[in-house]
């Protein structure tokens, strides 16, 4: 069994209604385990606590109860712990492709050979466009300057919020394919946050389900595919019946 780099040990979590001034509710006591080298998605209805997770993760908001160890260790401090790749890229549009990668190591105070970031960018696909701005790249070549960015934050766990929403199908299928290879080279934890059940399943190890609010229980999925696999694998019947299954049950909590 490979270690826990996070734990939720009985979390719970709630927001102030602004209208209202009562408290709503979002996590109750909430287990969660993530191990070494996972490839985890979360899916579930909007509202649900998706980004929330992310947030008391991070650190950004810290639990009413309950603690979360990140590498085994209770923290309020938990950004510099974790690498976060939000939905939008973010890039800086005054800064080159090689200043925006460079942004983590600069805030951290180190200094990395420019001939390793060079090699880096060549890694991911990225070769000759280090002086170039991001206004002049395309949707998936900034997503892939924006992984490497996180990558350069040193943290062995990343939090990926739905970087894909925004591309075509095509672009996204390729992004999903090359993100996996990156996941396996860099041998990096990986929670991501899709609305896209077959991206989670053709991605993940296991599916975080929040199906409840306030959500009480993370049920965990295993995806039943070995690795490597390829899209053509959710073709497969037992994969078409767990996509239908998860559809009907996101679909009823999402109505009520």
């Amino acid at each position: 069994m490979k270690k826990t780099v996070l734990e939720f040990d009985s979390v719970s979590f709630h927001y102030q209604a602004a209208k209202t001034s009562l408290p709503t509710a979002i996590l109750d006591h909430v287990h969660l385990r993530v191990h070494e080298g996972e490839f985890v998605s979360i899916i579930g209805p909007s509202g649900y606590g998706k980004s929330t997770l992310f947030r008391l993760i991070t650190g950004l908001e810290n639990p009413d109860g309950g603690q979360i160890l990140v590498n085994g260790e209770a923290s309020d401090n938990r950004l510099g712990q974790v690498g976060y790749m939000p939905q939008q890229d973010l890039l800086m549009p005054w800064r080159t492709i090689l200043e925006n990668v460079r942004l983590p190591l600069e805030l951290q105070g180190k200094k990395q050979a420019h001939a390793r970031i060079i090699e880096l960018l060549a890694d991911f696909g990225l070769a000759g466009v280090e002086n170039t701005y991001p206004a002049n790249l395309s949707g998936g070549m900034r997503q892939r300057v924006s992984f490497l960015r996180t990558v350069l934050t040193g943290s062995n766990i990343l939090l990926l919020d739905e970087p894909f929403s925004a591309l075509d199908a095509i672009t996204r299928l390729t992004m999903q394919e090359w993100l996996v290879d990156q996941w396996q080279k860099f041998d990096k934890t990986i929670l991501f946050i899709t609305h896209d059940i077959d991206e989670a399943l053709f991605l993940s190890d296991r599916i975080f389900v929040l199906a409840e609010k306030p959500v009480q229980t993370i049920r965990e999925i295993v995806v039943p595919l070995d690795r490597p696999r390829t899209m053509r694998n959710l073709a497969q019947p037992e994969m078409i019946e767990l996509k239908e299954r998860l559809i009907s049950e996101l679909r009823s909590e999402a109505s009520l």
